[in-house]
């Protein structure tokens, strides 16, 4: 009885490894995947596009709304490119460079969801670098008031 445990313990030990190597391969060629997606995505520049290509961002947080703003009003024009969440935060994701980029990925290697949700994905670049919606918030509540005095 013991020997029969301890070959399965083995056989299962073994098959635990395999599965972790195929991951680790697997999230490899994932991450290779986005990256070219994020390089193809870069080189999506149209001929008569009346909003210029967004600059790169590096993790300055002075300068995030200005890339919020370009890159939005950029995939508005584009909006046959940019049809989903998920290719939306790809772009965003092929113009981050130094910091910005240090921090997008421990994101793609956990294939966080909020790869997939703009919002989300553009409320983190918030937090981390800094972008202070207070001024939005109390406009917000103001408007929560009124909807209340409404009913």
């Amino acid at each position: 009885m013991v020997d029969e445990l301890v070959l399965l313990l083995h056989a299962l030990l073994v098959r635990h490894r395999a599965l972790c190597m195929e991951n680790s391969r697997l999230m490899t060629q994932l991450r290779l995947l986005v990256c070219e997606r994020a390089t193809l995505l870069r080189q999506v520049r149209r001929p008569n596009c009346p909003v210029p290509f967004p600059s790169r961002f590096h993790g300055e947080s002075g300068r995030l709304p200005e890339f919020v703003v370009q890159t939005m009003s950029y995939m508005l024009v584009n909006d046959d490119i940019f049809c989903n969440d998920c290719m939306k935060v790809a772009f965003l994701i092929s113009l981050l460079s130094g910091e910005a980029e240090d921090w997008v990925v421990p994101y793609i290697l956990m294939d966080s969801p909020i790869l997939c949700d703009y919002r989300a994905f553009v409320e983190e670049m918030k937090q981390y670098f800094g972008w202070d919606d207070d001024d939005e918030d109390e406009f917000d509540d103001d408007d929560d008031d009124e909807e209340e005095d409404d009913f």
